[in-house]
């Protein structure tokens, strides 16, 4: 039997006065990957909350960022490996004001070393059925958790 990847996927929201807002990424170099929301596998024997800010940290470079609750898990094997994967999703907040930027990914321990992300805040709702590998599961869930105006 495969063994299971655990991992963690992020909604790093912040509030505007328009309305709640989304921290998203693009791969600059592989566009086929789509808007994406950090995530990825946790390390051994760290703490799933300590996963959460160590992916937000590595994927977008944002560190001004509190974890507020988790969101419910996912269990679906993984679309190109067919391999076992668990994901926890997160609701965090930031006060970043940044509202576009480019990081390139260093010091991570995945794959992901080198990759240069597009990281932009786009309006909550409108993550629903954009994000790829139903990385929009939880929004609704999100939604209901946020105020409607910032």
């Amino acid at each position: 039997m495969s063994e299971v990847r655990v991992r963690v996927a992020v909604y790093v929201v912040r509030d505007t006065l328009t309305g709640p807002e989304l921290l998203v990424f693009d791969h600059r170099d592989q566009p086929e990957a789509g808007t994406q929301v950090p995530a990825g596998g946790i390390e051994a024997g760290e703490p799933l909350e300590d996963a959460v800010l160590r992916e937000v940290a590595e994927e977008t470079g944002v560190t001004a960022v509190t974890v507020r609750t988790s969101l419910g898990v996912q269990q679906r094997p993984h679309p190109h490996t067919g391999q076992p994967r668990v994901t926890v999703f997160y609701h965090a907040s930031t006060t970043e004001r940044r509202d576009r930027w480019s990081h390139q990914v260093a010091g991570s321990s995945g794959t992901d070393d080198g990759m240069v992300f597009e990281c932009f805040f786009i309006p909550v709702e409108k993550a629903l059925d954009l994000l790829p590998d139903r990385q929009d599961e939880f929004v609704a869930a999100l939604l209901q958790l946020l105020p409607e105006n910032g």
